[in-house]
């Protein structure tokens, strides 16, 4: 049987279009533009959608009253968080969201903190490499400390995210640690990154382990060395993780691991 084939192309270029059909359309665009102007300019004058109150999660944070008795409809809530999370680069995002009729709701998410990193001052660290003001004690957040970035970073500016060698692989030894779990025992107290090729860890075990105090005691709190370098950290957290499981016993007698080398170095107090 044969198909007949029909050509759009043709099929459209044959028809005609009445001018009536052509004026309705055109009518009813032009009225339901007419209708959609009107819409707007009633939301964005009248006095039921005026701003007059603006709700935050945290109060005192950031005085936001510039934003009561405007229209509701004309603010740009996306411009608006822009310009406060320049102020406030504590925190990771500011979202504003329209609570009608009039009503502005602000939540403020916090950026969280990974690591401190020592300045002229010590700055917190989130997991994407951004800066921002942290505790003038780093003791009060226990968290790793990263040394050797004085003269990589200057003016370092909160809320700037850096992406430079050294703040990548500090990222990438606390990320390590904390997956590996043999490692939740212990704590990565310093990492020193002055030289990536050198780059280290001073490691302490937790609280909570049992042989805290016993070892502590013993050790201080100068805690035990691990010299790692740049290089396949993943694959030299798994073998150190190894190598604390089996001499969990002589860790107070340690002076420094080195897992620079194709096989560990393990460097005893005693030894000549």
């Amino acid at each position: 049987m044969r198909k007949n084939r029909v050509n759009l192309g043709s099929f459209i270029k044959g028809r005609r279009f009445s001018p009536k059909l052509i004026g309705a359309t055109i009518i009813i665009l032009l009225a339901s533009c007419l209708i959609i102007g009107y819409i707007w300019k009633v939301l964005s004058t009248s006095d039921y959608f005026t701003i007059k109150d603006v709700i935050t999660r945290e109060s005192n944070i950031v005085d936001l009253s510039f934003l009561l008795d405007k229209n509701i409809f004309s603010v740009d809530l996306g411009k608006e968080a822009g310009y406060i999370l320049e102020t406030f680069p504590n925190y990771n995002k500011i979202r504003l969201i329209r609570v009608l009729p009039n009503r502005i709701f602000v939540d403020f998410i916090k950026r969280k903190p990974v690591a401190l990193v020592k300045l002229y001052r010590y700055f917190a660290l989130d997991k994407e490499g951004v800066l921002f003001y942290g505790s003038d004690e780093p003791q009060e957040l226990e968290l790793p400390l990263i040394l050797g970035l004085e003269t990589k970073i200057f003016g370092p500016r909160p809320g700037k995210k850096y992406n430079i060698k050294e703040i990548l692989l500090a990222l990438n030894i606390i990320r390590e640690g904390k997956r590996n779990r043999v490692l939740k025992d212990y704590k990565i107290k310093r990492i020193n990154v002055a030289n990536p090729t050198t780059a280290s860890i001073l490691i302490t075990l937790t609280p909570k382990t049992p042989d805290y105090t016993s070892i502590q005691t013993i050790r201080g709190l100068e805690g035990l060395e691990v010299r790692l370098g740049e290089d396949n950290i993943k694959n030299k957290i798994i073998i150190l993780a190894g190598l604390l499981g089996q001499a969990k016993n002589e860790l107070a007698n340690i002076k420094y691991i080195d897992l620079r080398f194709k096989e560990p170095v393990i460097k005893f107090k005693d030894a000549k």
